[in-house]
């Protein structure tokens, strides 16, 4: 015999609100992936195509390249910062909702 409540994660699963934030997630995922992919291989792109640019000086010892690698390196962080923080206050919220409803 079934326990009760076996039915009910299938009716969460299957709930507008979990398909919803599913969906939000998703779309949170693709722009943050979207936005590196498009710094990173905008990089690249430069470095195949236009390598004098990254190849001026701008400073004694140092060319352009350098800086705007880190710059990549930071930006990738940021996007990670930003996703933690939405994780941390929005989605988070939405799926502790969801798991009381399973108790």
């Amino acid at each position: 015999m079934e326990a009760p409540h076996s039915q009910y994660p299938h009716e969460v699963i299957n709930s507008p609100s979990f398909r919803q934030l599913v969906r939000r997630r998703w779309a949170v995922s693709m722009v943050l992936t979207l936005a590196m992919l498009t710094v990173y291989f905008g990089f690249l792109l430069v470095v195949a195509f236009n390598k004098s640019f990254l190849a001026q000086m701008v400073g004694k010892n140092l060319t352009l390249a350098i800086p705007v690698g880190l710059g990549i390196i930071l930006f990738a962080w940021i996007l990670t910062g930003v996703y933690v923080y939405w994780a941390n206050n929005q989605y988070d919220q939405e799926v502790a909702k969801l798991k009381a409803k399973l108790k």
